[in-house]
């Protein structure tokens, strides 16, 4: 192993990076959604964690059934193309398992909330929330007069999460990490964080990595850990390596609505697992098998020598 390796454990990762009252992103639109994260850090029993998150779904929702959660910074709450998130709905209206306090923001919101944290910057302009209900209920988000004279323009704060899990394709063990297909706003929340956990299907040589330089999102100069966590962010999607798991989605829909059901899948799915590779040999092979994602190459380019 290279004397440079962040390679470490998930187990490792989370008791070394999430301390309890930590904000923590465990960010990916739709697909890339680090659950093997998620599960670890209710497997530690972390405590008055504040989630970010742009578009919250199961992966909070089984956190915040676990009732390690004291807040939620997000935009858009749903089990995507399936209703509600019901544990996080038990939360808010009746204190179960514990009372949850709610940030809401646009989704445009929260870009611009990574971006000025990534950036730096005290605040970020936006003119979404001009005619929105949003500013009453949140007043994170204000307004300020334009010193170019065109009146008022709203702002957010910066959003600088403790650490960030961030869920890709590859990277090398020093953290160059590399992502292709829907991109969401991963990159920035690595920027932003203040300590980064990258989560990985492989763990490949440098030298592949420097072959294809442009798929490089996350420069390992950002990333404190690796994590080699194949199927890591089952039931979402990975690009190229298996298919979201619609199955488990409509599953968690019908389960969820009882916090005793919840319990009793947190205990087995969770608690009495020791990991990751635990989790997957009791999902098993034939299940892994029918999220094969089929084949779809894209065209390799010529980068030349000059500079190589």
């Amino acid at each position: 192993m290279n004397s440079n390796s962040k390679l470490i454990p998930m187990q490792e990762a989370v008791h070394r990076y999430v301390t309890d009252g930590a904000t923590i992103a465990i960010e990916g639109f739709t697909a890339f959604i680090c659950f093997a994260a998620a599960h670890e850090i209710i497997r530690q029993r972390k405590q008055n964690l504040t989630l970010a998150r742009m578009t919250p779904d199961l992966v909070y929702d089984q956190m915040v059934a676990a009732g390690i959660v004291d807040r939620l910074i997000f935009s858009y709450l749903g089990n995507p193309g399936v209703g509600s998130l019901h544990c996080i709905r038990r939360a808010v209206e009746k204190g179960t398992p514990r009372p949850l306090a709610l940030e809401e923001y646009s989704h445009y919101g929260m870009v611009a909330r990574y971006a000025a944290g990534a950036a730096r910057l005290p605040f970020y302009p936006l003119r979404s929330y001009s005619g929105s209900d949003l500013p009453q209920a949140n007043p994170l988000i204000r307004f300020v007069n334009s010193p170019y004279g065109d009146g008022p323009i709203a702002v957010v704060p910066p959003l600088n999460p403790d650490v960030a899990f961030i869920h890709a394709q590859r990277a090398d063990t020093q953290g160059n990490t590399q992502i292709w297909g829907l991109i969401g706003m991963q990159k920035e929340a690595a920027f932003a964080a203040r300590k980064v956990v990258v989560v990985v299907e492989e763990v490949v040589d440098e030298e592949v990595i420097r072959r294809d330089p442009n798929r490089t999102l996350i420069p390992g100069l950002i990333v404190d850990a690796v994590v080699h966590e194949p199927y890591g962010a089952h039931p979402s999607y990975v690009q190229g390596y298996y298919d979201r798991d619609n199955v488990a989605y409509l599953a968690w829909d019908k389960m969820s609505r009882d916090q005793a059901s919840t319990d009793a899948w947190l205990q087995e799915w969770v608690y009495d697992l020791p990991g990751r590779a635990a989790y997957l040999a009791k999902l098993g092979p034939a299940r892994l098998a029918e999220l094969a994602p089929g084949e779809l190459w894209s065209d390799p380019v010529n980068y030349g020598l000059y500079g190589a």
